[in-house]
């Protein structure tokens, strides 16, 4: 049995019991929290970190990104969204290959680590590469093969064998560290009736369920015309929000992305079906695509967590912006300067997300899995400190994390990254990346575009 002592620590649990510890300890047993208190142990330990002038708290969950875009960082920036995707995004991600999306990915859990990021949940192509890149990193996602059907019934077919494979091969690997979920794109991309048949799959196989809902006002246009009813309204009249179950089938997790154009009708039905949305602030942002209601969704009690998107739309995966920013938006268009507190940032950062990732995480207590961070306070941006969690939301930054640990492993320690070769990852992604901006250029000019 190894046995880690974390020390002299101001500890957030983000447990309503005892939600602040201001001089604490944690212990860890493998891969376990088996006690969060204050004072200092006694007993033998394998390792002891001192984390004196330090905030220890859950590691962060980024619950919506699509990893492989790492390498179309900063590739095509300040377009129009359909231009954007069209001439920029798409032909790219055309070129793609296999080790492209796996040194994309790495560069993703090399950047989260360094970030706080203990738990993602990503949606893409080429997903056995992002799997082989988590497992080897040491954090923890949660993986779904992007299925865009395009309202052709051979092609969702072939699209839902491919969902079925991730999951089926992928679903608890690397110790529990990586699970899965079902990953239809969007209502505007897919039909009800394949993701009708997509819930069901994922009902059979005990996973959740991850979609893009309401991105943009375009896409509420497009589905109010074409149906008369908008995203949401569409997929509930194939029941497909619900996500408590019934006498015949269990329930599952639908985690809906973005939900930035949600009537006060949308929110209610989220709340009554448990819906969780991932809010992505900075991306909405980027391409301007307008502001969620979150405050909104708070207060009808849907679980609202945090997201980045794609480094393409952010351009980066660092959640202590992606907190910042959710704040401080929420203030502006509400013109109320008390919605969305830094409290509830955090929660949304950390035990909201973990519930759709792993429920066993995002609260420091005993009997959940060791994912933590550490964050460093010894800095000027950090002095002084009268509320810890005004300080994680509106000062501190994704370089303050000086320590991590998930599933009980040190993953990064007093800065130094243990799990990765950080020069090989840099090199082997900076490569592909300008591989595959080459092939995308010369793709173009043989089309004439």
């Amino acid at each position: 049995m190894s046995r880690i002592l974390i020390k002299n620590a101001h500890i957030l649990t983000m447990d309503d019991t005892r939600p602040e510890i201001q001089n604490g300890y944690v212990v860890i047993e493998n891969n376990l929290i088996t006690k969060v208190s204050d004072g200092n142990p006694s007993g033998f330990f394998d390792k002891t970190i001192d984390a004196e002038g330090s905030i220890v708290m859950p590691g962060l969950s980024n619950t919506h990104t699509h990893l492989g875009m790492t390498l179309l960082r900063g590739y095509a920036d300040d377009m129009i969204l359909s231009d954007w995707l069209q001439k920029e995004i798409w032909p790219a991600e055309a070129e793609l290959t296999a080790e492209d999306v796996y040194w994309g990915s790495m560069l993703g859990c090399l950047e989260m680590i360094r970030s706080g990021t203990t738990a993602f949940c990503d949606m893409y192509f080429f997903m056995d590469e992002t799997g082989k890149a988590v497992e080897k990193a040491g954090i923890r996602g949660c993986l779904s093969y992007g299925m865009i059907e395009l309202f052709d019934e051979e092609r969702g077919n072939s699209e839902l064998l491919k969902g079925e494979r991730l999951v089926r091969e992928w679903q608890g690997k690397a110790n529990g560290r990586i699970t899965t979920m079902y990953g239809p794109h969007a209502p505007n991309t897919c039909s009800k009736e394949f993701i009708a048949k997509v819930k069901k799959a994922a009902e059979r196989d005990g996973v959740g369920v991850h979609i893009h809902v309401l991105e943009t006002e375009d896409e509420l246009n497009t589905m109010k015309k074409n149906y008369g009813v908008c995203s949401v309204h569409h997929l509930d009249s194939v029941n497909f929000w619900n996500t408590k179950g019934n006498e015949l089938t269990a329930g599952v997790d639908i985690l809906a992305a973005h939900c930035v154009w949600m009537s006060d009708g949308d929110i209610k039905l989220f709340a009554e079906k448990g819906v969780t949305v991932s809010h992505n602030p900075i991306s909405n942002m980027k391409l301007s695509s307008g502001a969620a209601p979150v405050q909104k969704m708070l207060d009808a009690g849907i679980n609202v967590t945090l997201g980045t998107d794609g480094c393409a739309s952010n351009n980066n995966l660092n959640m202590f912006e992606e907190m910042k920013t959710a704040a401080l938006l929420q203030k502006l268009v509400t013109k109320d300067p008390t919605a969305l507190c830094a409290k509830s940032v955090v929660e949304m950062a950390t035990k909201n997300g973990a519930q759709v990732i792993d429920k066993k995480t995002g609260v420091l207590k005993p009997g959940n899995k060791a994912d933590l961070i550490i964050v460093d306070t010894k800095k000027a941006n950090a002095t002084p400190i009268f509320d810890a969690y005004s300080h994680i939301v509106y000062s501190a930054a994704g370089s303050d994390v000086k320590t991590m640990i998930v599933d009980g492993k040190v993953l990064m320690e007093d800065y130094a990254v243990l799990s990765i070769n950080e020069t090989e990852v840099m090199e082997k992604a900076k490569a592909c990346a300008l591989g595959l901006a080459e092939r995308a250029k010369n793709k173009k000019e043989e089309n004439g575009k």
